[in-house]
Formats: structure tokens, C-alpha cells, sequence
């Protein structure tokens, strides 16, 4: 789009017209402190189109991204090769400009493969059935325990302390509008899952358990105990799964007990982009489809007998009534979701498997380098996959700034996603994928002798 500014008569009738004096009259209730005091530094005043391009890319270049040198950022958002074929099959016209397939007889395309993405997402989750996606992980997080609500008719839910805090902001955002109770605590620099702790707390009142797996300090539990725990206790079990891929090697949540399962899809067919986009993963037992959120595909025979695909279920709240709605969510990001599926499609089960195999391998060989953290340093999990927390001497953040400075990015600072919990401060989270070399991770190791001598 192009960027066409406004004359100074254009401007004086606009402010007539909705009768303002001036262009500060429209933020008048704007607090002064979060105004801009003065131009905006480091932006050249009254410059042409291309003088301002030419200046923003220079900043751009500032950027440390993905694929630029090591990268060992995870915790929720992972760096895997992406095929070139997803990116060209995608850019296809009949999925490229295909909106919300409401007409089968023109979407048919894009209702295949979203059938085959719920089936691809039911078998990796243990499930029996899965949506058409939702708009991402942490949306779709909230929308499970919305979902456990109106199964069990409770209202409280028992958060794991593993859960991913951004995850748990959403969640504490929306309950503030449905009057859940929300029981939830910082996580501790301990090597053990706090489901021990959770067992104990699940009563009478509880709709559901919130667990992440593997969880946001990368270590990976057992949830077989907490699902029988919850179902004698008439609640539920939701398992929440940020790194899908950890599913080609891991046992399934819904193997383990798991009612409902949802996740972030970004890590198959959808790169690092500075903050999105993503792809939620929503799939549950069949008892409860019902009151699954978002739409389903389903395939049917037309009036001659021919294979179709068409939209089953939709409990959305702009296809019925307002009343008879299980959710408000819009969005289903099906590009996303069809980038997903043709990953996973192109990789295949035995492909899945493989890219497992390469992630949790770079990781062991990092967390053998790592063995001679000094001044009480320790690597924090005693299992993890792809992701561990080791605990350093000293306050996170300062070191992955002081990396970043020599062209590595090492990790999430625990610092940094629990700014108000003080005792996290020297935890820094460490990922890796497939795309971290055996040289990058030798990198980091001697990139951090230097900076924790």
C-alpha cells in the first residue's frame, strides 16, 4: 500500500468535520507521560519515501535474527529448517487467497487439508479428535479451560507452575471476564515438575489441571497420575505442548490421561518472523466435541456419490447464536495450520521421528560441554528434550546481552519472563533444534567460559 499524506486542508477539514481544533484535541484524554515528548530519535524530519526506507533497513540490520549466527532461543517459539516446497505450496492461489471456507463448493482444496491436519494434530496429541486450529497457543490454552468450565460446571483451575507465563497472562486476562479462579505460582529452580505438589491440590471444586509438556523450564514429567487424580475428582486434565515436535519422540499426552490437549504449531512449516505468526493446536477426547471450541472438518459424499469436504461443527458465536456459542475466537490461522500440515506431511512419521532425534542429540552434546559451569552453576533438569535450564552464578540477563554482543543469541533469561520473582534471576533457558551445529554450540560454550570467568 502506498503511503499517501494528507494536505494541511485535508487535515483542517477532518477536524471540522468531528469537531476538533486541532489534531492534540483527538488525544486530549491521553496521559501526558505516555506521550512523546519531542521527534521520534534517530528519524530524519520531512524525508522522501526512500530516504526513510534507506534509514529504517539500516536500523533493521541492527537486529541479531534467526540464522545470522548460534541461536538457542526456545520457550515457546523454535528455529527448525523450513522445506522450500511449504513456502511454494502455500503461495498457491487456491490456499494463498482462500479465506474461511464457509462455500465447500469453491474451498474444497483447503478442506482436505485441514481434515488432514485434525487428523495429523488428533495422532500426535493421543487424542480422538481435533479442530481446524485456532489462532494460537496461548489463546488456545485459555479456550481449554473455558472449555473444562462448561463440562464440569467449576470454575477453578489449577495451573502448573511449569506453564508458560505469557500463557498464563492470557489466561488471567480473560478470566477476569468469566469469574474463573485461577490457582497458579511462580515455578522453582528445582530439577522436578511441581506435579507432586499439584496432586495435592486438586479437590472437589477444581474444573481442571493445567500442565505443560514438556514445561517452560524444559523438564518433562509423567501425567498419568494427575489425569487419574482429576477424573476422581470429577476435573479434567489439559496438557499443553509449545514444542510439537517433541512429540516424535515423547509418549502423548492423551496416551497419558489427557482430556484435552492443545499447543502452538509454529514449529512445523512456519518460521521465526519477530513475534508471530502462529497456529493453535486444540484437540480433546470425543466425549467432549461439543463443547469443543472453534470448527471441525469433516468429509462427506455429494449428491453422485463423490468424496467432499465440508465444515462439520462450528460452535463459534458468528455461526449460531450468540448463547449457544463455546467461543468469540475468529481467527484459525489457516495458513498456518496448512503450512503445518505440509511439513509434517512432507516429513512423514519416520521424518518427525528423525527431527526429534537431531533436536534432543544437539541438546545432549550442549549439555555435556556445559558440565563445567563454574561457582555453583548447574544445569538445572534432570530430563529434558530440546530445551533445558541450567542455573548460572550471577543474573541472566547481563550474560545473554553480553552474548548477543558477540553474535549468539543464548537463550531466555528467566529474568526476563518472571521480572517479579527475584530467586529466577540467574536462570537462563537454552534451546535446541536441528539447526543449531555442533561448531555454534561450541561457540556458546566458549563464548560463556570467557563471560562467567
Amino acid at each position: 500500500m502506498r503511503y499517501l499524506p494528507l494536505s494541511e486542508s485535508d487535515r483542517t477539514q477532518m477536524l471540522a468535520a468531528i469537531g476538533a481544533k486541532s489534531i492534540d484535541d483527538l488525544f486530549v484524554d491521553v496521559p501526558a507521560a505516555a506521550r512523546l515528548d519531542g521527534t521520534i530519535h534517530g528519524l530524519p524530519d520531512h524525508a522522501s519515501e526512500l530516504s526513510v526506507e534507506r534509514q529504517l533497513g539500516a536500523m533493521a540490520r541492527m537486529n541479531v535474527a534467526a540464522g545470522d549466527g548460534p541461536f538457542f532461543i526456545g520457550c515457546g517459539a523454535y528455529r527448525h529448517h523450513i522445506p522450500a516446497s511449504v513456502d511454494h505450496l502455500i503461495q498457491r492461489g487456491e490456499f494463498l487467497t482462500s479465506y474461511t471456507p464457509y462455500q465447500p463448493e469453491i474451498a474444497q482444496g483447503t478442506l482436505q487439508v485441514l481434515f488432514e491436519f485434525q487428523t495429523q494434530v488428533a495422532r500426535l496429541f493421543g487424542c480422538d479428535v481435533a479442530n481446524a486450529s485456532m489462532y494460537d497457543g496461548s489463546t488456545a490454552c485459555w479456550e481449554a479451560i473455558a472449555m473444562a468450565r462448561r463440562v464440569t460446571r467449576r470454575g477453578k483451575a489449577l495451573l502448573s507452575s511449569g506453564l508458560h507465563p505469557h500463557y498464563v497472562s492470557v489466561a488471567r486476562t480473560m478470566a477476569k471476564f468469566t469469574g474463573d479462579v485461577l490457582d497458579v505460582r511462580a515455578p522453582s529452580l528445582s530439577g522436578e515438575t511441581d506435579a507432586a505438589e499439584l496432586l495435592d491440590r486438586i479437590d472437589g471444586e477444581t474444573s481442571c489441571v493445567v500442565v505443560q509438556y514438556p514445561d517452560i523450564l524444559g523438564r518433562i514429567g509423567d501425567m498419568s497420575a494427575l489425569a487419574e487424580r482429576a477424573h476422581e475428582k470429577g476435573a479434567l486434565l489439559i496438557a499443553v505442548v509449545t514444542e510439537p515436535v517433541a512429540l516424535g519422540l515423547l509418549k502423548s499426552p492423551g496416551e497419558m490421561g489427557a482430556d484435552i490437549v492443545v499447543g502452538e504449531g509454529q514449529s512445523l512449516g512456519v518460521g521465526l518472523q519477530f513475534g508471530g505468526p502462529y497456529c493453535g493446536l486444540f484437540a480433546c477426547q470425543e466425549k467432549f466435541v461439543r463443547q469443543m471450541p472453534g470448527r471441525l472438518a469433516g468429509m462427506t459424499q455429494d449428491a453422485e456419490g463423490k468424496r467432499g469436504f465440508v465444515l462439520t461443527l462450528s460452535t463459534r458465536e458468528q455461526h449460531i447464536r450468540r448463547e449457544k456459542a463455546t467461543s468469540n475466537i475468529c481467527t484459525s490461522s489457516v495458513l498456518c495450520a496448512l503450512a503445518f500440515t505440509m511439513h509434517l506431511t512432507l516429513l512423514g512419521e519416520a521424518g518427525l521421528r528423525k527431527l526429534a532425534e537431531a533436536s534432543h542429540d544437539r541438546a545432549c552434546y550442549a549439555a555435556e560441554k556445559l558440565t563445567w559451569l563454574p561457582g555453583g552453576a548447574r544445569r538445572l533438569n534432570r530430563t529434558f528434550f530440546n530445551e533445558f535450564t541450567i542455573v548460572l552464578g550471577q543474573e541472566a540477563r547481563p550474560v545473554v546481552r553480553e552474548l548477543a554482543q558477540r553474535g549468539i543469541l543464548a537463550g531466555v533469561s528467566l529474568g526476563r519472563l518472571y521480572p517479579d520473582a527475584p530467586e529466577l534471576a540467574n536462570g537462563l533457558v537454552l534451546a535446541f533444534t536441528e539447526t543449531a551445529t555442533r561448531e555454534d554450540i561450541d561457540a556458546l560454550d566458549a563464548a560463556l567460559r570467557e563471560v562467567l570467568a
